[in-house]
């Protein structure tokens, strides 16, 4: 059955054989995390790569007695902390579970394996393109456009997260404080 959700969550990018994703899969174990539950924990060397079944994620840093959020993942994604998984070193990345949440993990030499497959290779360039196209679209996105713009992409582009998310982590991802967003939707139910 998760082959199925990885393949369907896939295949915009990237369409291999249902085979292909029942490989990938049994290199999986699915597990659950509790709401507010760290998965990754900071100064940690992350162990896994995941993909959010159920639920929702987010990646944060520590900065100013504040966690800032880098990230928001919600069902059929695929997230890690990508910098300690690559560099096998630790990272100030956390990774919190924002609801109770599903998800398949996939162990750094599981993923290796993969890698060394012609498909499990293509797979994971695919995967990593997309990431770097949408990381570089937040990044231009938070260096050109106005805190407003910026959230009104994210109900665009991403409503759920809207619904779901806590407005404190939506804020600190769109990099503004509470109160801004708070006064950014005031102005736009005017």
């Amino acid at each position: 059955m998760n082959e199925h959700i990885l393949k369907k969550a896939f295949d915009n990018h990237f369409e291999a054989s249902i085979e292909v994703w029942k490989a990938f899969a049994d290199l999986c174990e699915e597990v659950h995390f509790k709401k507010n539950e760290k998965i990754k924990e900071v100064g940690k060397t992350a162990k896994y790569g995941y993909f959010l079944i159920k639920g929702s994620c987010g990646l944060f840093v520590w900065k100013e007695n504040n966690f800032i959020c880098t990230d928001l993942i919600l069902e059929n994604n695929f997230f890690a902390d990508d910098i300690s998984l690559l560099s096998g070193k630790p990272s100030q990345i956390e990774i919190v579970a924002l609801e109770n949440s599903t998800i398949l993990q996939i162990s750094k030499s599981n993923i290796d394996l993969l890698k060394k497959t012609p498909m499990g290779n293509i797979l994971f360039l695919a995967g990593e393109e997309n990431s770097t196209i949408e990381k570089q679209t937040q990044q231009i996105e938070m260096m050109t456009l106005t805190a407003e713009e910026r959230y009104l992409n994210l109900m665009k582009n991403r409503p759920e997260i809207i619904q779901r998310v806590h407005q404190k982590h939506i804020a600190s991802y769109l990099g503004i404080t509470t109160q801004s967003l708070s006064r950014i939707r005031k102005n736009l139910l005017k």
